[in-house]
């Protein structure tokens, strides 16, 4: 008996590190100083020591039951995006630039080429985000997944000079809302969404004019990383006074995280257009509106507080990042909490 009658294969472990260097390498930033493959990864805060405060921001997440679609359509470089949009995201929310990012894939059987490829997504996630991915773990685990599946988690940190954190505690009655468009569904509700639709690969393949695509790519888009578009709203000279991001609980959660106490969020529901495949999941599932966007982003990943002096040009900057934005609302005096009008 040995390791690998146990179900663990240590060399697909050593073949699936080298498949994924060239991919890897991509994301490579000066302050890396280290390479794939060592017990640990350093990053050197040298370029940091000019802040006033530097501060260390950080976000983990993973995929979820997204993966499932993964699964059942056995396409697998996308998730990966997946997986840093949920952390880097969280790490703009703040304020925060990212600087590293590593993962976790857990699997039931390491088939090196296929975790080549959901790193390849990791990969192009960190690229969006200008994050380096300084390392991660593939761990095997036979007898706890089954063999065709997998988990996929992830960790980032990135630094802002704490002058510069975003919390909302300057957000006022008068403060408008925008919105930054979703890509789709995102991370969030699968869960709902697998009992909504039949999650089989004929299924998945069906298009459908009013998608303008089939349900598996509608499904599968990759969560959007709203990193640059922040970056670009804050180099024109607005201050972003909130910021949140849509992820699981919808508006109804996520949105009075950046508020204090004595004010609300008033949000209008056709300020946008929301995405078709929400209109879809609403009608195939017999889903109540709140509860809708009260689980998904409804096309919506990303909200802003500011200035209503400082609304053109953050309209400008997320366009000229290459995002599509719009003014859902206003911030009024009242109970802490949200309304959609």
């Amino acid at each position: 008996m040995d390791y690998k009658k146990s179900g663990v294969d240590i060399e697909a472990g050593y073949r699936s590190v080298e498949l994924m260097k060239e991919h890897v390498a991509k994301t490579a930033r000066a302050e890396v100083l280290t390479n794939l493959g060592g017990f640990s990864g350093a990053f050197s805060m040298e370029k940091f020591k000019d802040m006033e405060k530097p501060t260390l921001v950080s976000g983990t997440d993973g995929v979820g039951t997204k993966l499932k679609i993964a699964f059942t359509m056995n396409k697998h470089d996308t998730v990966g995006i997946d997986c840093v949009a949920m952390c880097v995201n969280d790490i703009a929310c703040a304020g925060g630039e990212p600087l590293f990012f590593l993962d976790y894939i857990a699997c039931g059987k390491n088939e090196p080429e296929k975790i080549a490829t959901i790193v390849k997504g990791v990969a192009e996630g960190c690229l969006q985000s200008g994050a380096a991915l300084i390392g991660g773990e593939t761990a095997e685990m036979p007898g706890f997944y089954p063999v065709d599946e997998y988990d996929l988690a992830g960790f980032a940190v990135g630094v802002v000079d704490e002058k510069d954190l975003i919390t909302g505690k300057d957000i006022k009655a008068g403060d408008v809302l925008v919105g930054i468009a979703s890509s789709g569904v995102h991370s969030n509700g699968f869960s709902l969404v697998r009992n909504v639709f039949t999650i089989t690969e004929e299924s998945l393949a069906r298009h459908y004019d009013s998608l303008g695509t089939t349900l598996g790519e509608a499904l599968i888009a990759p969560t959007k990383i709203y990193v640059k578009a922040l970056k670009s709203v804050r180099e024109s000279g607005v201050t972003i006074k909130g910021c949140s991001h849509i992820t699981g609980g919808g508006f109804y959660e996520n949105v009075p995280r950046m508020l204090h106490d004595g004010v609300r969020a008033v949000i209008k529901k056709d300020s946008y257009k929301v995405p078709p495949i929400f209109e879809m999941l609403r009608t195939d599932g017999n889903i109540e509106e709140k509860i809708m966007y009260n689980t998904f982003n409804m096309g919506i990943g990303m909200v802003l507080a500011v200035d209503p002096a400082d609304v053109d040009k953050t309209l400008a900057a997320i366009a000229a990042a290459g995002e599509d934005a719009y003014v859902i609302g206003q911030v009024e005096a009242g109970e802490k909490g949200v309304t959609l009008c």
